[in-house]
């Protein structure tokens, strides 16, 4: 049994899909179209487009000032963007996206004084228009073996920074031998894998294929550079026939075989391949292997397929930018999915949320038969399956996690798996009157209280309910284990006249003024301040009235022990006089401890009025002349001082 295969990834890409569309598109609106080149290495499609009215120029200088000018996906260098804008002419940018990247690559890269080597056809309009984005610092090789002749006549390369890149239809086998050929470890070196994933997935379905094939069609542009490097990877393994299309097979003397492989370039449009495949079925007397057959039938007539407004699709990410991503849903359409229909998370860009490859559920938007495009949402297939998801959560009482995304009239709304939900003021947590600002960006967590059953797919949400919980679960656990004279650690919440609350970690103790410091105080700012960190000891419980009582003052604090540490009856102290009173004056010893000089220890002679020898803020010499413990007094002496000195000088006077 004989049989004919069609590779899985054979024929057009994205990109040259793309790009033909917006030729066909402008044709549509009667709009004067120009090319800048053949938009496609594929001569009937390009004969198709002229027969329409599309001309196809070499150079700006060619272009008539109501024309409107297309860039293919090939991509042009920066000084054809510059020329274009000095026309004035309207320009449609269908530039390959894995094209742009490289771009972009090799003009940051050139900024940052990196020399650009640059693997492809130095004659490949896709090199041209890259080598326009490198200011003149770039070398092109096609192989390996250039790649190693460049090293050996450029010395100066072993420590200058390097940036490798290479053509997206790069022959991947040769890409593989030349990383051999770059010095590893450097880093000075950098290299960015540029080659299209889609020419990837080509060679290597066009490679898989060749293995198990006795012959390999390639069918394809004979300008077509994937085309040429798919002809090169399946020679490697069978005898391999490029040809353009199905008229060509006629003059080929193919062998006999048993197994006939047939694989196409990105130019190359389905029906052309089916031309192929139908020609080698008759003509040949081959005879298809049926599943296969089949699976390239079910493809066609899915690339015919009308899709609609509401429709749930799948699609394959096969382009990703700033602002959207390009999505192949195996149609005849082009599928775009717009960063504000991925997320409403304004943090994110589409590569954070889907990659390269990904099949993904999406909700049609909008058709454009004309253009062969669709709009897409993958954001209304995330809201349905995260509305179910918040659903149960208000049942289930599950508490949520989610980051802050707007500031709104009345409250604040953040974004859960598509879902929008809505925490009113009141249920935020913060006290009333509060800016709702401090909360912006930030990652809370909620629970669901309300939910929208009509069609909006909304929700309400509260912050306060979890912290309420919190709370009660925190005032539980302390209660289970709080004891008299236990320590802990935490932060001040709130001052009153009266004293400070402390959070002890969800359930709060209050300081109170007199437990702050030895000194008296006249208000607790004084000595703490709202978020300070105090260590504080619970003083006493009442469990009825859910009342804890903390200190915080400690007894090697205590101004009384320090004094009594360090001075005794008869010691002699510098003090600071504090007040004044009919009976005597206070003064400081040290900081807590007062003494009082009675009046009648101020002088060695009879003193009317206090204020006639002393004044707040003096420092005087006084003698410690009596100590009591019990009552915290001490009785302190000018005089005493006086009459030693007096009886010294009498000793003195004796001798």
């Amino acid at each position: 049994m004989r049989e004919v295969t069609v590779a899985k990834s054979a024929g057009f890409c994205f990109g040259v899909d793309r790009a033909v569309k917006m030729v066909y598109n402008e044709l549509e609106k009667n709009s004067k179209v120009a090319t800048l080149g053949p938009i496609i290495h594929n001569q009937d499609v390009v004969n198709d487009m002229k027969a329409k009215g599309a001309r196809v120029i070499e150079s700006v200088d060619e272009l008539q000032d109501d024309e409107t000018v297309v860039i293919r996906s090939h991509g042009v260098g920066k000084d054809v963007y510059d020329k274009i804008a000095e026309k004035g002419c309207r320009m449609l940018d269908a530039t390959c996206p894995f094209v742009s990247k490289i771009h972009k690559i090799v003009a940051e890269k050139t900024s940052e004084g990196y020399i650009i080597l640059i693997a492809g056809d130095i004659s490949h309009p896709e090199i041209q228009g890259i080598i326009g984005h490198c200011k003149q610092n770039y070398f092109v090789f096609k192989d390996n073996f250039e790649l190693k002749h460049l090293f050996e006549e450029n010395s100066n390369f072993l420590g200058k920074k390097l940036a490798f890149v290479a053509q997206t239809t790069y022959n991947i086998v040769v890409w593989e031998e030349c990383l051999k050929v770059i010095p590893k470890n450097s880093p000075d070196i950098v290299i960015f894998d540029t080659i299209c994933n889609a020419t990837d997935t080509r060679q290597s379905d066009a490679a898989e294929l060749a293995k198990s094939s006795d012959i390999m069609l390639v069918v394809g542009g004979r300008h077509s550079s994937n085309t040429v490097k798919l002809y090169e990877v399946c020679s490697r393994y069978c005898q391999t026939y490029h040809i353009e299309n199905s008229d060509e097979l006629s003059s080929l003397k193919l062998p006999c075989a048993g197994r006939i492989g047939i694989t196409a370039g990105a130019s190359t449009p389905a029906y052309i391949i089916k031309e192929v495949q139908t020609t080698m079925t008759e003509n040949v007397n081959l005879t298809a292997n049926p599943d296969e057959e089949i699976d390239f039938e079910k493809a066609l007539d899915q690339s015919f397929k009308k899709i609609h407004t509401g429709e749930k699709v799948k699609g394959i990410v096969v382009a990703i930018d700033n602002a959207e991503i390009t999505v192949d849903l195996g149609t005849k359409h082009t599928g775009y999915v717009k960063l504000e229909e991925l997320t409403d998370d304004p943090s994110k860009k589409p590569e954070d949320i889907v990659s390269l490859g990904d099949e993904i559920e999406l909700i049609v938007v909008k058709v454009n038969d004309a253009d062969g495009t669709a709009a897409l949402s993958k954001k209304k297939v995330d809201e349905q399956a995260g509305y179910d998801t918040i659903v149960k959560a208000k049942e289930e009482g599950t508490v949520l996690e989610g980051t802050i995304s707007k500031i709104v009239n009345k409250g604040v709304t953040l974004n859960y798996l598509g879902v929008r939900i809505f925490i009113p003021a009141s249920q935020t947590g913060l006290s009333r009157g509060a800016d709702l600002e401090q909360l912006n960006k930030q990652k809370v967590q909620f629970k669901i209280i309300e939910v929208d059953e009509g069609g909006k797919k909304r929700a309400v949400g509260s912050i306060k309910a979890v912290d309420s919980a919190k709370k009660e679960e925190a005032k539980a656990k302390f209660w289970e284990s709080a004891e008299v004279g236990q320590t802990f650690v935490g932060k001040v919440k709130s001052l009153t006249s009266f004293g400070a609350f402390v959070d002890l970690g969800g359930i709060d103790g209050m300081v109170h003024i007199s437990e702050l410091s030895w000194k008296r105080i006249k208000h607790p700012s004084e000595v703490v301040s709202v978020g300070d960190t105090l260590e504080v000891y619970i003083k006493d419980l009442n469990r009825e009235e859910n009342r804890i009582s903390l200190g915080f003052k400690k007894a090697e604090d205590n101004p009384w022990e320090i004094f009594q540490s360090k001075y005794s009856v008869g010691d002699v102290v510098k003090a600071t006089i504090v007040s004044i009173t009919s009976f005597g004056a206070f003064a400081q010893i040290i900081d807590g401890v007062d003494g009082l000089i009675h009046i009648s220890q101020i002088a060695d002679k009879k003193v009317e009025n206090v204020k006639d020898i002393l004044s707040v803020g003096d420092v005087v010499d006084v003698k410690i002349i009596d100590i009591d413990t019990e009552s915290k007094r001490i009785s302190i002496s000018m005089r005493a001082l006086l009459e030693d000195a007096a009886d010294e000088a009498s000793a003195e006077d004796a001798e």
